[in-house]
């Protein structure tokens, strides 16, 4: 009798449950229990149970409502699985379900546990993260971290991530992915095992501070676990699961681009950019649902800040030539020169500048009559710059043009075009730019038509037909390369 009332264990079903001193309602409460905590019956008196609380370390007794009791049985196992079947889709039931959740791995034997457990669990576990990572009035706030309490009692952990300068003082809470892991390492459906691939390779649940060398190794583990699902489980899924997979594909491989261009590794950084763009251009944008259509806009500005990783070749200029050279530790330096009629460089150089991002070169674009340049810089995976050289009253300057001036979370900015120039006509001469941005969680695209003497915004659009200027002068190679004419 003992040892069978030992295994019966009782699962608190509604928030702020009484924990009583006596089985009474007048009875002192000894604490407030929460869903999915889980109670060791001990005996029952009138119509409360006598229970243990092993999370708190006290006994007392809790009314026969707010409780189911459950069996460690294994033969009771298909019936807590069932639960936990109907709790895995029930939003702010979390706790609940991952205490059925641990109900079952107890009475289950070794052998009938399957992915679908862990499956359930990490779904559950990630949505309860999100839940708690949005902003809610305190009451709400103080019954999702009650929960996060009792999900922590049974191993499950979480992390918060700092969400960079856009939300200052935002924290992303993420679940740390064990169960995800133990699925990816399990026979399971196609539909699981990218799921998991997916919770574990998210782009919002990486730390900030992380050394170059430990980034690079965290993004390629992270396209080795989504190529873990492999093409015969890709054709498997749905059009949404599909999406969803090439998006974040895109999104690692544009990332991989970055780094390995720090590393002087071409043919990689050819290759990984080559295949951001190919993932992002197989997304069927019909099976985009409202939170899909979100990340199709991400990973389109992670890939366009990356995109030109896929062009090795060198920028060919007449006018001007554009020069790199290593400059301190981890720098690369640009120098400008203008060219001598037999077209060689002049001896000193114009303009020169370092940055500690990544140049890239077969950017480089030049106004014909060789008194402007502009050429993308990237000092971050999700951030693009251009850097513009340009002449005025003789004198050569260096502007650098962000994607945007309010700190956006994700950015890149690229030149789209030259004006015509003619010099004695009053004419001021003119660059076509696009800019694409995610800003507090939205994102914005515009083109632009920008004045070379005072670097002005003249015109601006959110589609480049409504402006005439792109219509008479954007660039066929920028036309034909960029992502944000998708």
């Amino acid at each position: 009798m003992i040892a069978t009332a030992l295994l019966t264990l009782a699962i608190v079903t509604q928030d702020q449950a009484s924990l009583r001193a006596a089985p009474r309602d007048a009875a002192a409460q000894q604490a407030a229990l929460w869903q999915g905590d889980t109670l060791e019956i001990r005996g029952q008196r009138l119509d409360y149970l006598q229970v243990y609380d092993h999370r708190r370390e006290r006994s007392g007794f809790v009314h026969v409502s707010q409780v189911r009791q459950v069996s460690g049985k294994p033969q009771d196992a298909p019936e807590l699985l069932s639960v936990v079947r109907f709790l895995k889709g029930s939003a702010g039931a979390e706790s609940l379900g991952i205490g059925y959740v641990a109900a079952y791995l107890k009475a289950a034997p070794a052998e009938a546990i399957d992915a679908e457990a862990f499956d359930a669990l990490g779904t559950m576990a990630e949505r309860l993260a999100r839940r708690a990572s949005l902003k809610h009035p305190k009451a709400t706030a103080d019954v999702i971290s009650a929960h996060i309490e009792v999900a922590a009692f049974y191993g499950v952990s979480f992390k918060g991530y700092e969400q960079g300068y856009a939300k200052e003082g935002a924290v992303q809470l993420c679940y740390n992915g064990e169960a995800f892991r133990r699925v990816l390492a399990m026979p399971a459906s196609a539909e699981q095992h990218a799921r998991a691939a997916l919770a574990i390779t998210r782009h919002d649940c990486l730390s900030a501070d992380l050394h170059p060398k430990d980034k690079l190794a965290l993004d390629q583990w992270r396209a080795e676990v989504l190529d873990k699902v492999t093409a015969t489980e890709f054709a498997q899924l749905s059009e949404m699961g599909k999406n969803r997979l090439r998006l974040r594909r895109a999104g690692v491989a544009a990332t991989l681009a970055f780094q390995l261009a720090r590393r002087a590794a071409p043919a990689a950084v050819a290759a990984q950019a080559e295949r951001a763009i190919s993932e992002l251009a197989s997304v069927n944008k019909l099976e985009l649902t409202d939170d899909d259509l979100q990340d199709y806009g991400d990973a389109a500005v992670r890939v366009g800040a990356s995109r030109w990783g896929s062009d090795a070749a060198p920028a060919k200029l007449q006018k001007l030539t554009l020069v790199t050279q290593a400059g301190q530790a981890g720098e690369t330096c640009l120098s400008l020169f203008e060219n001598k009629p037999d077209g060689k460089p002049q001896p000193e150089p114009v303009a020169k500048r370092c940055t500690y991002g990544v140049v890239w070169t077969a950017s480089a674009s030049a106004h014909p009559s060789g008194q402007a340049l502009s050429v993308a810089v990237q000092p971050l995976d999700t951030w693009r710059e251009l850097w513009v050289f340009r002449q005025t009253a003789g004198q050569w300057t260096i502007d650098v043009l962000p994607p945007a001036s309010s700190n956006p979370e994700l950015g890149y900015v690229e030149f789209a075009g030259w004006s015509a120039w003619v010099p004695g006509a009053g004419h001021v001469p003119q660059m076509l730019l696009a800019r694409e941005t995610r800003m507090a969680g939205r994102n914005k695209r515009s083109f632009e038509v920008m004045r070379l003497d005072t670097l002005a915004t003249d015109k601006q659009a959110s589609d480049p037909a409504l402006l005439a200027a792109f219509g008479k002068w954007q660039d066929a190679a920028w036309k034909r390369q960029s992502v944000s004419l998708r």
